[in-house]
């Protein structure tokens, strides 16, 4: 009885979670697509002080942002299983923006998930 009880409830919460605004749930789906380098970005860094841009970075990448250590970390797709990845430091005048250059389809209706064959398959290959 426990367990019928404990899996209709990881069931309902599991649903529950698929609930939300068409707009959240489309934002989430182009993080996702982003984070798997099928959006076009354009991410720009400013000098607040002098409003002089000091670099951009174009192309399919991902970015993930640690506000604790003021930093900026971009990954982007260069090739067939080819990355870059720039590690950027922010500081008090510096600000950056990011920009979707081209439209993505991301479905407002339907979540998006991944699975990474090479977590779920060892590398057997491995020395």
């Amino acid at each position: 009885m426990k367990k019928t009880i404990i899996a209709a409830g990881l069931a309902t919460a599991a649903l529950l979670a698929g609930c939300g605004t068409p707009a959240s749930t489309t934002s989430d789906n182009l993080s996702k697509a982003a984070d798997n380098f099928e959006v076009n970005r354009r991410i720009t860094f400013v000098n607040g002080v002098t409003d002089k841009q000091l670099m951009i970075i174009e192309g399919y990448c991902s970015i993930a942002a640690d506000t604790g250590a003021k930093k900026l970390d971009v990954t982007c797709k260069v090739g067939n299983g080819q990355y870059k990845k720039h590690f950027l430091g922010l500081s008090d005048n510096v600000f950056y923006f990011v920009e979707q250059i081209d439209p993505n389809n991301a479905d407002p209706n339907h979540y998006r998930v991944f699975w990474r064959p090479e977590i779920l398959i060892p590398n057997i290959d491995r020395p």
